[in-house]
């Protein structure tokens, strides 16, 4: 322990750049060219227990791109404090606004009366500037969780933090260390320029579009012919099959506890370790996935809540989904924890070590993702094409089976609506879904909870690596409520690309009526993405049940991924009076691609 307590003294003062020989790695593009940090030292995220807290929302000066910027912060830390609570006690937060404008704290995915809930124009007013306000709660629940703004643009600019609740019975999860590690993705522009670049040309910070080289290589494998086809289906619906990330590494820094690639948070052990690893994603737009080479991670945790134990090689991790993660890193190597932006524009790297004169290895970004005509729930007839449609993901290799099998457990598939299994009911399109504002509907979504999504399914056959799917997850103890649901809301997550217009059937939130539950009904949500990107979709106040084919320990969610052109089901539990959010986490889809539920 003294050996352990000396490095952290060391690394507390001092800024580690661990690298190795990997930076000649071919292929991989690394950022810090353009990084000058000579008078930057990595800051460690403070931690505050008990009942009582003092919260104080400011402004900060921070450096992560040899550029200074104004950051919103908590505490002036960036992340903010990580709060540590325990489960069956009463918190009191007071919180102070010392910015200029109106600002909030969401305690997300806790479970509490809707007037603690953190939301303005929904739970209460905001925090107007230099007052305070106090949020005073029991906490029912315990795991990890995090804590952000829900005003304006704040959560871009540096506003969240981790929550930590030790459970009131001994935990079911053994470990040595226990560290939470936020993901994040930080812009030195403006956020509300970034909302105006995209509002004025959607793919401003794509920078994987197709190049000639790419025409080369598709015309090469599948001939003119085939390449034309393909071209001209993309070409009409006026989408690239590259669209992937809507603000990219063009423009974002990514971040792992504060901390930029080139200062590379880092993690102790000693021998014998089981180290507890809380990933948080607190990033604004970006969905990572997430891998320590070489060592295997077993997921005890999804938002929170504990589930069966997994062992998995990958796992992506949406916007506001937390995972935890036990591994056991050998005691004479330096391990690389490695989150990859989900359009491989960049990533953020850490490091687990025993010592820090170690380095470890940066491996080289996986192929860049492309989409498919399955990724927009669309077969060759809905584009009036009679061949094949392309399913590769990466040139030259087939794509998994599962991608086209829906899941089955025991005797009962996957959509026969039975509670656990998913809806079985046909797809409908409102009348709202059509119109300018709207470029595409799935006729054809499948039920994806088996599949980890594109950039990832052909990790199995090419690296031998077991990738996270919803399928894999189950609750470690038996469904809460195993009522059948009595009645079905389907909700269409849509949009227009090209006009960086969002909405839910074709309507914004403005000009949208809530969604009305009965106080203690079970409700079975069917989310259809008709878009191409990914949206994690956030219930406030309630538990998400995701329906992934087994009806006795369905897992609890505060956030599912919806994937594009995909369906998936959930079940809620309406147990809590009030006006609640609901709406996609993406930052710059939010503020369209919202409801209000209100349970009464």
């Amino acid at each position: 322990m003294k050996k352990y307590e000396k490095s952290l003294r060391t690394l507390t003062t001092r800024r580690r750049f661990v690298l190795g020989a990997s930076t000649a790695l071919v292929g991989i593009t690394l950022p810090w060219s353009r990084f000058t940090f000579a008078d930057s030292q990595p800051t460690y995220t403070p931690t505050l227990r008990g009942q009582n807290f003092n919260l104080d929302i400011g402004y900060q000066t921070v450096n992560f791109t040899g550029n200074k910027r104004v950051a919103t912060t908590i505490n002036s830390s960036l992340p903010a404090p990580i709060l540590r609570w325990k489960q069956g006690e009463k918190v009191t937060i007071k919180v102070t606004n010392h910015l200029a404008h109106d600002s909030s704290i969401h305690w997300h995915g806790m479970i509490l009366p809707t007037n603690m809930d953190g939301v303005p124009g929904l739970s209460y007013t905001g925090i107007k500037p230099g007052e305070t306000f106090e949020y005073q709660f029991d906490v029912k629940q315990s795991g990890t969780y995090w804590y952000h703004s829900h005003s304006g643009f704040q959560e871009q600019t540096g506003m969240y933090g981790a929550i930590v609740i030790d459970p009131a019975e001994p935990d079911p999860v053994e470990c040595d260390r226990d560290y939470v590690v936020v993901l994040s993705d930080w812009t030195d522009e403006d956020p509300t320029d970034v909302y105006a670049k995209l509002k004025k040309k959607s793919h401003y910070y794509n920078m994987k579009e197709r190049t000639f080289n790419d025409v080369w290589s598709d015309v090469k494998e599948k001939g003119v012919a085939q390449n034309l086809r393909d071209r001209e289906m993309w070409n009409d619906m006026r989408m690239s099959d590259r669209d992937i990330s809507d603000v990219t590494g063009m423009t974002y820094t990514f971040l792992i506890n504060g901390q930029t690639p080139e200062q590379a948070w880092t993690g102790l052990f000693e021998k014998g370790d089981k180290v507890r690893l809380r990933f948080i994603n607190a990033a604004a737009m970006t969905l990572f996935d997430v891998r320590i080479p070489n060592m295997k991670m077993t997921v005890v945790a999804a938002d929170g809540q504990n589930i069966e134990p997994v062992t998995v090689d990958d796992f992506r991790i949406g916007v506001a989904e937390t995972y935890d993660v036990i591994v056991e890193p050998e005691a004479d190597q330096a391990h690389t924890i490695f989150a990859q932006a989900i359009d491989r524009t960049g990533f953020a790297y850490g490091v687990l070590t025993p010592d820090l004169n170690l380095n470890s290895e940066l491996p080289e970004l996986d192929p860049v993702p492309i989409l498919t005509m399955a990724d927009m729930g669309m077969n060759h007839g809905d584009m009036n094409n009679d061949s094949m449609i392309d399913m590769s993901e990466h040139s030259g290799h087939q794509m998994d089976h599962s991608m086209h099998m829906e899941m089955e457990n025991t005797s009962v598939k996957m959509g026969s609506g039975l509670a656990g299994f998913g809806s079985s009911n046909p797809i409908v399109h409102q009348d709202t879904e059509f119109g300018p504002h709207v470029d595409m509907r799935a006729e054809m979504p499948m039920h994806k909870i088996d599949d980890p999504g594109i950039g990832l399914r052909q990790h199995g056959q090419l690296y031998g690596r077991k990738v996270l799917t919803y399928a894999d997850i189950q609750n470690l103890y038996p469904t809460h409520d195993p009522r059948e649901p009595t009645r079905e809301i389907e909700l269409h997550l849509t949009g227009n690309m090209k006009r960086y217009m969002w909405s839910i059937n074709g309507v914004k939130y403005v000009d949208a009526e809530p969604i009305r539950l009965k106080f203690g009904e079970r409700v079975r949500f069917t989310l259809i993405n008709d878009t191409m990107m990914n949206h994690p979709m956030h219930l406030h106040g309630m538990w998400s049940e995701l329906e992934t084919g087994d009806a006795k320990f369905i897992p609890r969610k505060h956030t599912v991924i919806v994937q594009p052109g995909s369906k998936i089901s959930y079940l809620v539990t309406a147990d809590a009076k009030g006006r609640w959010a609901y709406h996609c986490h993406l930052m710059y889809h939010m503020l369209a691609m919202f409801r209000e539920v209100n349970v009464s």
